[in-house]
């Protein structure tokens, strides 16, 4: 019978710790290993010395290399503006009607306007411009920018007029004006009842004929005004179709009587640089994204 092997004593100490009779040797780590980490430890310091790296009151050290992120990029952002400068010139003064007929400048200005949107317009019109229609907007009152309904012109130069001056703000003198009355204090329910029932009708929705055809008198002494007799809509106003499919409140029944009992008063900041000072587009912006806009499918 063979004799149990003995284990061999270990030639390091132990740390002490020992588990079912397994004792946690102290063996040191090898020098190569050690050396190297101490390295790293003076390469640290180096780093925090030479690049910026330690929080100060106001800033932070800026390191004697002299080297900046932030003064990279601003560099790069130079680079290409210079780059495009003289297209940026080109833009600015650009008849806007005509400037589908340069085609690179046209190019540039629907690049170069994609950003811009995407940037500054994004939010309330959705990344694709389909307004309150897209998914992930859940708040009605943003237009789709990709029909052709358009509620102040959908021309090129009547887009970058919006875009400039914006709609009902207090920003521009110029912004595009009007408001629609709240008729909840005017008219009877069963009016209000009736004329959301016959915009339903020229509209080709489901609705009640007879109600229907009560509210077109009430349509045609409170609202055609602005809308027109047949709800054909008035752009020198800002007031809707409401013959169409396109709704920018809902058509629903609920949705359409909160519009004539409340009224809507929907508002688009001007973005002219004039407007919103440090934050605010020049016009060689304005052109590109009134181009952009324009080329989306509903650009008249």
């Amino acid at each position: 019978m063979k004799k149990p092997v003995q284990p061999k004593k270990p030639t390091v100490g132990t740390t002490g710790h020992s588990w079912d009779g397994i004792e946690e040797l102290n063996n040191p780590l090898p020098r190569w290993w050690v050396w190297i980490f101490y390295a790293t430890i003076v390469w640290g310091i180096w780093y925090t010395i030479a690049y910026p790296a330690w929080p100060m009151i106001k800033g932070a050290t800026a390191g004697y290399l002299g080297y900046s992120t932030r003064a990279q990029v601003a560099e790069d952002i130079a680079a290409v503006e210079a780059a495009n400068a003289a297209l940026m010139t080109q833009l600015a003064a650009a008849d806007l009607k005509t400037l589908a007929n340069n085609p690179e400048l046209q190019g540039f200005a629907v690049n170069g306007g994609a950003a811009i949107f995407r940037a500054n317009c994004s939010q309330c019109h959705g990344s694709g411009a389909a307004g309150s229609g897209e998914s992930g907007l859940s708040a009605a009152g943003y237009p789709n920018l990709l029909d052709d309904d358009w509620l102040w012109g959908g021309a090129i130069e009547d887009i970058a007029y919006t875009v400039t001056h914006g709609i009902r703000n207090e920003q521009s003198l110029d912004s595009r004006w009007s408001e629609m009355t709240a008729f909840g204090d005017t008219l009877e329910t069963a009016e209000i009842d009736a004329v959301v029932q016959h915009v339903r009708a020229i509209s080709g929705q489901e609705h009640d004929a007879a109600q229907a055809e009560a509210g077109s008198v009430v349509f045609m002494d409170q609202c055609s005004g602005c809308h027109g007799e047949a709800g054909e809509g008035n752009r020198d106003v800002g007031a809707p179709m409401l013959n169409d499919a396109i709704w920018l409140y809902g058509g629903d029944v609920e949705s359409l009587t909160a519009t004539v009992v409340n009224g809507r008063f929907g508002v688009m900041p001007a973005w002219g640089e004039k407007w919103r000072v440090g934050t605010g587009l020049d016009q060689a912006e304005i052109n590109a994204v009134a181009a952009y806009v324009h080329q989306l499918g509903g650009g008249e």
